[in-house]
């Protein structure tokens, strides 16, 4: 199994005499500018007309890598937290780490899909995707404790609560270098990556968040488990409600919603159609754009 190895500021994956670089976050702080795709996995995502948008760059989520693969769009980043997807659907897994220009995953993540395909992590830009007050997945402070340290710090948004531990584990993270709220869905840490990276316009494909609906790439039969229902009010919707009120109302980083059915009211994020959009990518100075991470 491959296993994290620590050298002083140097990081890789190591198994036996296989050793692969890590990349560090803290080199793409503010490398980009301008508008950005975000696609998830919802059903909505199907009608995307992705080739009309290539002009402008992408980060797949999960699954959603099979869209951009169809068009042959490779996206600037690709992102997965979740092991389980990775056993289920290591072909999407190893798709996304093929087409992508950057892969962001957590280390169990990489560690199942070495186990699928022992050759595909080699030679790529690789980023450990690590929670907040997270080593390695173990707590080094209590949730309560974590989010009080954190209170006055410029590098995160987060709630304080002597009474809710689920309250504690609500937040934003400005600095991926230092971890990212997990949100309960992987758009979360998506947004959480382009605010970071430096884009300021961020248009969100595929967040139906319906569990009803599904997965645009799934049929009902072979439908992974999903924990939406139980997830959104806790956990989902008073993350992009913080991000809301902190981020989005104070600083220069808008986002849109794409998904017209999506269940994320129009009040925290604005729905827009595609009309809209081309109405706000209409004066773009593509030229003026920058998303090479160097």
């Amino acid at each position: 199994m491959l296993t994290l190895e620590y050298k002083k500021n140097y990081r890789c994956l190591r198994e036996g005499t296989l050793s692969i670089p890590l990349q560090n976050f803290g080199d793409c702080k503010n490398t980009a500018s301008g508008s950005l795709f975000l696609l998830a996995s919802g059903s909505s995502t199907a009608s995307f007309p992705v080739s009309r948008y290539t002009r402008l760059p992408f980060i797949a989520m999960n699954g959603s890598i099979k869209r951009l693969a169809d068009e042959n769009v490779s996206p600037l980043f690709y992102l997965c937290d979740d092991e389980n997807f990775v056993k289920s659907r290591p072909d999407f897994a190893a798709l996304g780490v093929r087409q992508a220009q950057h892969i962001a995953m957590k280390l169990k993540c990489f560690q199942v899909l070495h186990e699928f395909y022992p050759k595909v992590l080699q030679d790529k830009q690789l980023y450990l995707l690590e929670r907040v007050n997270r080593r390695h997945d173990k707590k080094d402070l209590s949730d309560r404790c974590f989010a009080w340290s954190i209170r006055n710090d410029p590098d995160f948004v987060s709630r304080f609560s002597l009474f809710s531990q689920k309250t504690n584990r609500i937040g934003f993270s400005r600095n991926m270098q230092r971890g990212y709220f997990v949100g309960r869905t992987i758009a979360y840490a998506a947004t959480q990556l382009a605010y970071f990276l430096g884009f300021c316009r961020v248009f969100i494909v595929g967040m139906d968040l319906n569990a009803d609906t599904g997965r645009f790439y799934e049929q009902p039969e072979n439908a992974l488990p999903t924990t939406l229902d139980e997830d959104f009010d806790k956990f989902i919707l008073p993350s992009f409600k913080i991000m809301k009120d902190n981020i989005i109302d104070k600083e220069n980083f808008k986002v849109f919603n794409l998904s017209p059915d999506s269940r994320m009211p129009d009040s925290v994020l604005p729905k827009i159609d595609l009309d809209q959009l081309d109405e706000l990518l209409k004066n773009t100075d593509y030229s003026s754009c920058s998303w090479q991470i160097e």
